[in-house]
């Protein structure tokens, strides 16, 4: 048995250095039963909804549509995305984006028919009986991205994992920290037998000795319901973990549940350990077991200036603005609508940016809430932000050089390390908005990274065309030093006397063709 086993098998939780407490706010959403939304009169869906590049559209303008069937399509990273209902195409245009930037990007249009019809949905009830990249194609087909919010596609991860057989633990994540989202405590509460069926899928898959099911202690309902759905599946453990956090990403919960440090710069599966959100592993149940694509989730509407927090059902491509005439909200000049956490999300500059995959919560809060006293302040230099951060960077430092546009330094500090958790935005005394910052300076470094790639196929391109050119001259330069050769005179008197045979010949012909026309 491996130390790693062993350390699974004492059952024993370990603490993960500079968390924080922070209130829940969660018992506002998390008690009311999900509930389905009313379809907006249009719906709007991004090309990009995951990492990755936007697929090949499939669809036209003025084409008929049906729920579930392929927008876009693509390989690899590249995931396809489905119609959320049936209707008709109205348009493809570029459109804002759901990210921090508010820039727009491709989006299509659809006007929903009002009967919601799905294609032919295939399902897979005996999928052991097949081969495992073929289920694994099945969750590329379904557009099944991370819910938890990174919104990495599903299936390259459990292909690349397959392909190097190093995972021997499972890790379902449904450790919800950050205050206020109550999604997956929700989806937990409400369909617990369909995360078992997915969690066997995932085991069946990957092959696993040990999948675990990590939540917090917070969640009691959820817990209740989780335990009841195992009790003939000796073969899933649920490990209770303390709330706090962030306990919910990757490298703090296998430090929680391990004792063991992923490495800087490392992922779990270098530890042989593969973690999912609990939402993308219901996704996948329905994908193999019902056939059916992703084209809904699971949302928190939630803050102080919502009258009825509560957790819905929302088809991707929703506006904002339909969601939230959906609870009875009506926005003022004083509100922040925030998409995500109020750590991890970013502040929305319009309501009419639609639903996507890795979309979790939409936040609402109050003028109580929002102190326009916190108005960003210069760095004090205090360092308090070092001393809370979880993944242990200097988020001071970074600050200053991502301010700075001095990227290598960036680089030097390991901004890539930052886990975008929230923490040193929050206990900054300075109201300085770090995140916003490491997030630019990220993108920055990634286009830095494009061009360079670019350049450097460029580069390549051109010494491979300066290399032939240079084959060639070699070659030219080779023929005519044989023709100067000591035999050159003769292979010229060969080449003469051939020429002259040749002159000879035409001559008869001509001279017969002559006589012939006489």
């Amino acid at each position: 048995m491996s130390i790693f086993s062993k350390l699974l098998r004492k059952k024993k939780l370990y603490n993960f250095r500079k968390s924080i407490n922070l209130p829940e706010m969660k018992i506002q959403s998390n008690n009311t039963r999900l509930n389905q939304i009313t379809l907006p009169k249009r719906l709007m869906i991004m090309l990009k909804q995951h990492i990755g590049g936007e697929g090949d559209i499939c669809v036209l303008p003025g084409e008929k549509v049906f729920r579930g069937q392929p927008l876009t399509c693509g390989t690899g990273n590249i995931l396809p995305v489905h119609a959320p209902t049936s209707g008709i195409i109205e348009s493809i245009e570029p459109h804002i984006a759901a990210h921090p930037s508010g820039l727009s990007e491709k989006c299509i249009f659809l006007l929903p028919d009002g009967k919601d019809c799905w294609i032919k949905r295939v399902k897979s009830n005996n999928y052991r009986k097949l081969p495992r990249e073929n289920i694994i194609k099945l969750i590329h087909e379904a557009g099944i991205a991370g819910l938890g919010g990174a919104g990495f596609p599903t299936a390259t991860k459990l292909h690349n994992v397959l392909l190097y057989k190093k995972v021997k633990t499972l890790i379902i994540n449904a450790v919800e920290c950050e205050p206020y989202i109550t999604a997956d405590d929700r989806l937990l509460q409400e369909y617990a037998n369909e995360v078992v069926e997915g969690c066997h899928i995932f085991s069946w898959i990957l092959q696993t000795k040990q999948v675990i099911i990590a939540i917090e202690d917070n969640k009691l309902l959820a817990i209740k319901a989780l335990k009841q759905a195992l009790y003939n599946h000796h073969e899933l453990h649920i490990r209770i973990i303390p709330t706090k956090y962030p306990s919910g990403e990757a490298k703090q919960l296998v430090k929680i549940i391990t004792g063991l440090e992923v490495p800087d710069k490392g992922r779990a599966t270098d530890l042989g350990i593969l973690i999912q959100n609990v939402s993308t592993v219901w996704a996948v149940k329905r994908a193999i077991i019902n056939g059916e694509p992703m084209t809904e989730r699971i949302i928190t509407v939630t803050g102080t200036a919502i009258s009825k927090p509560c957790n819905v059902w929302a088809r991707l491509g929703t506006p904002v603005s339909h969601l939230l005439n959906h609870v009875g909200f009506t926005l003022n000049e004083f509100n922040m609508v925030i998409m995500g956490g109020p750590l991890t999300g970013f502040t929305l500059s319009s309501l009419e940016v639609p639903i996507i995959k890795s979309t979790n919560c939409i936040l609402v809060l109050s003028t109580n809430e929002i102190d326009n006293q916190n108005k960003e302040q210069p760095c004090i230099r205090c360092s308090i932000c070092s001393e809370y951060c979880p993944v242990n960077l200097l988020p001071q430092q970074l600050y200053w050089y991502s301010k700075n546009y001095e990227h290598d330094k960036s680089r030097v500090y390991n901004i890539h390390s930052c886990i975008e958790c929230g923490i040193c935005a929050y206990i900054c005394p300075s109201h300085i908005p770090l995140v916003k910052y490491f997030r630019q300076e990220k993108a920055k470094l990634r286009a830095i990274d494009i061009e360079a790639k670019r350049i450097s196929e460029a580069k390549a391109r051109f010494e491979i065309h300066k290399f032939r050119l240079q084959q060639e001259k070699k070659a030219y330069e080779a023929k005519n030093t044989i023709m100067n050769t000591s035999n050159s005179h003769e292979t010229c008197k060969t080449i003469l006397a051939d020429a002259l045979s040749r002159a000879k010949i035409y001559q008869a012909q001509h001279k017969k063709f002559l006589i012939t026309k006489k």
